[in-house]
């Protein structure tokens, strides 16, 4: 689930302070790569075990809608975080203490998992919400301002170098779907002795038609493993989350941003200064406005995979057990995709991508509506894992690299929007999971997507227009 440049954020377009040429100079090209390689590792082992949680929720903790509920009241608790902490927290604490600190939140809800009831799990999902903002805006600023002084070191572009290192991030990044769900499928991988085959009639209630209030009832497959592999599962996944602090606390070196210098110490108070500046830049924006919806989608595709793909489709039809191979599969593609995009957008440009994840994401939506899942064709399973893997790997390098790009005068506040209206996409998706039938979800994430895209269309013909016409008048001033 990727999450974007909130909070004490760098202007990537801003020049720097003449007085910061030493402190640039103290991080050579050596040191700046091994530490892009420290911060993907962190997140790779942390993520190995809340992404993999996540994919489990609307399975593992269906009752009452607890797993896909929890999940809402996390990107909730984000949305309110992303507005007051992350660049207090990060002026408090710096890009490094800051990501070390957030992930203890994580490692509270997987602990929570050990106890999962509406008490525990809503106090767990506030924490890690909370949490989130400050880890993911210390992290893409840590990236931004590294790949800024690195563009300088290399005579490279700092939109190229942008896109590599988050290429590269999440590359390593969404290799964590592997290993995690590696871990739970090897954990869960042998069938209870005390389940049946669920009969023809209950498989076909699953897929598009699968309706969370009826149709849960008779299928076996969908039967909570036993106690004894969920506290293996969760005991296995705390201790990935302690080594990703370790690797964070140990390994990473503290930055001082460029812009700190010129902060008063005012700002770096705890104050609604973003949330204004949030919806000032959303008000003042066009752009910022063309993309919201685009945005969004980026949270309903990301919960849809995690919590209704892996539930009515895969849980349903193959079992709970099979949900952590299929997810490996959607892990690789994206990886591998996430890091090729990230280095040929610098030849192609953004626009082929956005057009490839249009088609896939939206040919998959119309093949899953179409498609009567069957255990025998377990090859689509992965087929379409893997096409959702490859439109998600756009939908998250591009749009990071696009905000980056478009809104370098005020990347605080254009991040802000974009976690915001993201954690918008994720609360509508995982707040009317466990109540729609999961054709009527897709029809609402293809809207999104369809005009998500075109609206989207519009921000490159004005920004292409924009440049044309600088142009001409710079050449016209020759």
């Amino acid at each position: 689930m990727e999450m974007t440049d909130i909070g004490n954020g760098y202007q990537n377009g801003a020049s720097p302070n003449p007085s910061n040429k030493t402190e640039e100079a103290k991080m050579s090209k050596n040191v700046i790569l091994k530490n892009i390689v420290v911060v993907s590792f962190g997140f790779l082992f942390l993520f190995t075990s809340f992404q993999s949680l996540s994919n489990l929720q609307s399975s593992l903790n269906k009752e009452d809608g607890l797993g896909t509920g929890g999940l809402s009241v996390v990107y909730g608790a984000l949305v309110v975080s992303c507005m007051f902490f992350p660049a207090f927290i990060v002026g408090q604490f710096g890009c490094k203490w800051t990501i070390g600190l957030s992930m203890i939140c994580y490692i509270v809800y997987m602990a929570a998992n050990f106890y999962a009831v509406w008490g525990t799990m809503a106090v767990a999902s506030i924490i890690v919400g909370l949490g989130a903002a400050p880890l993911w805006s210390a992290k893409c600023t840590y990236l931004t301002q590294t790949a800024v002084w690195y563009a300088k070191q290399t005579g490279a572009t700092e939109d190229d170098v942008i896109n590599r290192f988050f290429g590269f991030f999440f590359m390593v990044f969404q290799t964590s779907q592997v290993w995690g769900n590696l871990i739970s499928s090897t954990v869960f991988s042998q069938r209870p002795e005390n389940i049946t085959e669920p009969s023809a009639e209950d498989l076909e209630k699953c897929g598009a038609v699968f309706d969370p209030t009826v149709s849960t009832v008779n299928n076996t497959n969908l039967a909570r493993p036993p106690l004894e592999k969920v506290y293996i599962v969760c005991g296995i996944y705390i201790a990935c989350g302690c080594v990703a602090f370790l690797i964070i606390a140990g390994l990473l070196d503290r930055i001082q941003l460029d812009k700190d210098k010129d902060i008063p110490e005012e700002d770096r108070r705890l104050s609604p200064k973003l949330l204004i500046a949030t919806f000032r830049h959303w008000w003042d924006s066009p752009y910022q406005k063309l993309l919201m919806p685009l945005t969004i989608y980026s949270g309903i595709e990301q919960a849809f995979i995690t919590g209704d793909y892996t539930k009515t489709y895969i849980s349903c039809t193959l079992g709970i057990w099979n949900v952590g191979y299929v997810m490996i599969c959607y892990g690789v593609v994206d990886a591998i995709c996430s890091f090729t995009f990230g280095r040929l957008v610098q030849y192609v440009g953004h626009i082929p991508f956005f057009i490839l994840a249009f088609l896939v994401h939206g040919g998959s939506l119309i093949g899953l509506l179409l498609w009567k899942p069957n255990p025998d064709q377990l090859y689509l399973f992965y087929i379409f894992a893997a096409l959702w893997g490859m439109g998600d790997a756009v939908i998250q390098t591009q749009i990071n690299a696009l905000y980056g790009y478009l809104f370098t005068k005020n990347t605080e506040a254009a991040f802000a929007n974009y976690r915001l209206w993201e954690s918008v996409g994720f609360i509508m998706a995982f707040g009317y999971s466990a109540y729609l039938e999961t054709r009527i979800k897709m029809y609402i994430a293809m809207g999104w997507l369809v005009v998500g895209m075109s609206l989207y269309s519009v921000v490159e013909f004005r920004d292409r227009r924009s440049k044309k016409f600088s142009n001409d008048i710079v050449k016209t001033k020759l």
